[in-house]
């Protein structure tokens, strides 16, 4: 996280105490904006004698060294700094100050555009490009970091100080002072619209939503609030609101072409695809060098089943740009693609470069993976998946002894005295099947089989269920205690039966008029017990698959968001552990709830399955769905190609190949699971 500071309690009693270490930082900030320069050299160096990764103080230090004009021992300090932390904006800033000294314009110039590529609100950095671009010469570049530099200038001190703290990842510390603006100016619209980012950044979305819809009684024609509110409904999954303001965004500037593009992509989320591919068709013609155009329409067109456009759409993506990884992993992710010397040597030489960014670097990484597995160069594909798998983790900052933790409250709080004290007293609807697992269980396989029945639609990975157990828990920190589930025994019928209809109501967009459709979010899961008590009649199908198999094909997964738990061998197996154990406790609690599915039987007695599954869903026999393959539904996830396909045994066994680098993973699996499942 940029800004962070890497420093920790020792028990050398030689060393500073971290209250001390506060102390000889706050002296230094003091000297450097008080002009004493050396002296603030002095206090810093004493801090960073014991804490020689400080980032803040190596910051400050380097102010201070470029004050005294020491530019050499000014650089090499900041060097250290960008090694230790390489997207940390303001550092790439203070190296511009230090060239611009040197009157070396060329690299002032690409310093301060790399500090705000990681830090849009350095508004310093803002201006320094807007005076370093000469307006005849490139007048487009002049007016764009003169428009940015105008925009930062004219907010309020507080919320420029706002913007940087998000920048740095120091949201709790942002939100408190954006809270404490909003309450003295309440109807501060930039404010909200911050306060509303900083809700999506933190996933409180209902909040977010809350704040953009107040700000648009406010002002009704600010478009950037309407721009801001259409994101957060898209990731509420609210399409056809989200579509509602697309479309008004696009009937007040028709030729804005970010509109345009806002447009499309809501038509894809609501199914209108071929309108979807008419826009981006339109993009590409006008400007043939816009990869994002060229990827959005390659995966509507993997959605809908042309697969060999896709293939063309992606390849056009990265002779658009050589460097954007993922138009690699968008091929990988087809399944079926396969990589040529030519593209293979490609990635090898983007996801070495320095120049390459470190999100293209993990998606090269992935891609490679699937490359060398292809190859059956096992120790290749091996070293690109862990690799990926390292720099995907160290951007997530996922918590396996907490996920544990929020898990084992479902064991303590949803007991068999629960559910039998409040009865099936929620929403009565047997409208929803849900299927859920981990991830790469085969679940959009079962989904595909049922959404081959003429009475069931299939849909999304609907968010709906977790987010009714995120108003449960209220607003809290990541640190604090949660209320879910433990709230579930204050949960009255009246509010079971609301909650419930909720769901029912809030999912009708995604349906197509059968009386049943399919949930596919594979993490509800953890919230049986609150499905139980607000849809007791629906119906829960549990996806499972061999650990060793499931948890490597999550690990060589890259997601396009969530399932942090992959990134890791130890992170993902303790998780599959997490889960068989909570849905022991489901069964134990809740029997028959749920009909557990094991992916190896599908592939072994397919129609026995499909007969099992539609017993337990109350529907009858139809022969489309054994002939799965041969529905012609979009499906968006990674599954898409494979289940267009008939059954095949040939990814059963993959883990096998890497078995050697997988003992962390079997390890973290426990022993009841390895004895379930006879793993040595």
């Amino acid at each position: 996280m940029s800004g962070s500071n890497h420093t920790h309690q020792s028990d050398d009693p030689s060393k500073l105490s971290l209250d001390a270490a506060a102390d000889y930082l706050s002296q230094g900030k003091a000297k450097v904006q008080a002009g004493e320069f050396a002296e603030a050299e002095v206090s810093l160096a004493r801090l960073l004698g014991d804490y020689p990764n400080h980032s803040e103080a190596l910051y400050l230090t380097s102010v201070a060294q470029r004050f005294c004009e020491n530019y050499d021992r000014a650089l090499s300090t900041l060097q250290k700094l960008i090694d230790i932390e390489p997207t940390y904006g303001r550092a790439w800033q203070e190296r511009g100050h230090i060239f611009m000294s040197r009157n070396n314009i060329l690299e002032a110039r690409s310093a301060f555009q790399q500090a705000v590529t990681l830090n849009s609100s350095l508004i310093a950095s803002w201006r320094m490009l807007m005076l370093l671009v000469d307006s005849k010469l490139d007048h487009k570049a002049h007016e764009y970091y003169k428009d940015q530099y105008q925009r930062l200038a004219a907010l309020p001190p507080e919320l420029l100080g706002v913007r940087n703290m998000m920048e740095e990842g120091k949201l709790s510390k942002a939100e408190q002072l954006c809270r404490n603006f909003l309450q003295k100016n309440p109807k501060n619209i930039e404010g909200m619209r911050l306060l509303a980012d900083l809700g999506v950044k933190t996933n409180v979305l209902d909040d977010a939503e809350f704040i953009l819809e107040s700000a648009l009684v406010y002002e009704p024609d600010n478009r950037l609030v309407r721009f801001d509110y259409m994101n957060v409904l898209y990731k509420r999954q609210k399409f056809e609101l989200c579509m509602e303001q697309a479309q008004v965004l696009l009937d007040a500037e028709p030729e804005n072409r970010q509109y345009r593009f806002a447009y499309a992509n809501q038509c894809v989320a609501v199914g209108r695809f071929e309108e979807a591919l008419a826009l981006y068709d339109e993009f590409v013609a006008a400007d043939p060098d816009a990869a994002p155009a060229h990827l959005l329409r390659g995966h509507t067109l993997k959605t809908v089943g042309r697969v060999e456009e896709a293939v063309e759409a992606y390849r056009s993506v990265y002779r658009a740009r050589p460097d954007f990884g993922d138009a690699f992993w968008s091929l990988a992710n087809l399944k079926t693609y396969q990589f040529d010397s030519t593209e293979i040597e490609h990635m090898r030489e983007h996801q070495q470069s320095d120049a390459t960014a470190l999100e293209d670097k993990i998606h090269f990484s992935f891609a490679l993976g699937k490359a060398m597995e292809d190859a059956e160069d096992y120790a290749a594909s091996a070293k690109y998946y862990l690799l990926g798998n390292e720099l995907k983790k160290e951007q997530t900052q996922y918590d396996k002894e907490r996920m544990s933790y929020k898990l084992e409250l479902q064991q303590k709080f949803c007991t068999t005295e629960l559910f039998q004290n409040f009865g099936n007293s929620g929403c009565l609807a047997p409208d929803p099947i849900f299927i859920v697992g981990l991830p790469r269980a085969g679940s959009t396989l079962l989904e595909q089989i049922l959404a081959s029945h003429s009475m069931v639609d299939g849909t999304l990975e609907l968010n709906n269920i977790p987010a009714i157990a995120h108003r449960l828990n209220g607003r809290r920190t990541v640190n604090e205690e949660p209320r879910y589930p433990q709230v579930l025994e204050k949960l009255t019928p009246e509010i079971a039966q609301r909650l419930g209809q909720t769901y029912i109501d809030e999912t009708q967009v995604h349906r197509e008029g059968a009386p049943f459709f399919i949930d596919k979010m594979p993490n509800n899961f953890r919230d049986i017990g609150l499905i139980k008590m607000i849809l007791p009649n629906a119906k829960i199908i549990d996806a499972r698959r061999h650990p060793m198999s499931c948890c490597f094909s999550g690990f060589k997964q890259l997601f396009f968001e969530g399932q942090e738990f992959t990134y890791g061998l130890e992170e993902v197996g303790a998780y599959y552990r997490n889960y068989v154990e909570l849905m022991d406790h489901w069964d134990d609690v809740l029997p028959a709830f749920v009909l557990r599915v094991q992916h190896e039987d599908v592939v072994d007695d397919l129609e026995g399955q499909v007969r099992r599954m539609l017993d337990f869903c109350g529907l009858p026999f139809e022969q489309s769905c054994v002939d799965f393959h041969e529905n012609k539904r979009s499906v968006r996830t990674p599954s898409a190609e494979q289940v267009r396909q008939p059954i095949f045994r040939t990814a059963l066994d993959a883990w096998q190949n890497y078995e050697q680098w997988l003992g962390p993973l079997k390890q973290s699996l426990g022993e009841d699971v390895r004895g379930r499942f006879g793993i040595e």
